[in-house]
């Protein structure tokens, strides 16, 4: 591992998650644990002996550790209790991102559902007041990931079969502009970004904050 040679936490911070894929590892276990196989498939791009170089170096800085996947021998990643505490810095640069992400994504991009289940709650994070819990899907493509309000926050997951109160459809740049606060619900409509199922008045006590 590279040293800056600074005695700063910047730097030393940097010289562990620095390098090129290491915060989208830890990212991807933010979202759940995964086997090796798991996170080649999550993180379209990279090499499989880089991913193992990053992971090894992860794993010496303590940042991420190995355990057994339920019943057998199979190996899972999955991040330290330190490693953990590196949701809120991602969740800053997410919001920090706005500004790059609202156009939508380049030519090339890829994209998968489940990176909005850290995005949404990090834009959303401190705006959304609501009097009783409620529960929206958000209608990707193929996947219907659901959004989860509360007097203590928001959290987005995968559809567990719950009745929910709306759904939305609509791309990922329009479901991050509605997240943060760059895009109206109205608006959005008007222009045919989103199709809005179900009760649209808890869809903007949730994206109209």
């Amino acid at each position: 591992m590279r040293s800056y040679d600074q005695y700063c936490g910047l730097a030393r911070s940097l010289e562990i998650v620095g390098d090129r894929w290491n915060l989208l590892i830890v990212r991807e276990l933010l979202i759940a644990p995964a086997r090796y196989r798991d996170l080649i498939e999550r993180l379209p791009g990279i090499a499989t002996n880089l991913l193992a170089d990053r992971l090894r170096d992860l794993e010496a800085a303590g940042v991420v550790e190995r355990r057994l996947a339920g019943e057998g021998s199979a190996v899972e990643y999955t991040l330290t209790p330190w490693g953990a505490e590196l949701r809120r810095p991602i969740e800053s640069l997410l919001r920090w991102s706005t500004p790059l992400m609202i156009n939508g994504p380049a030519g090339g991009d890829s994209f998968r559902p489940e990176w909005l289940t850290l995005a949404v709650p990090a834009l959303l994070d401190g705006r959304v007041k609501v009097r009783s819990a409620v529960a929206i899907g958000l209608v990707v493509g193929d996947q219907t990931l659901q959004l989860c309000a509360t007097r203590s926050g928001v959290a987005v997951g995968p559809h567990d079969g719950r009745r929910l109160d709306a759904s939305v459809t609509a791309g990922p740049a329009c479901i991050l502009g509605l997240a943060a606060g760059a895009l109206a619900v109205g608006d959005a409509r008007a222009l045919g970004l989103i199709e809005v199922d179900g009760d649209e008045a808890v869809v903007r006590s949730v994206f109209g904050a």
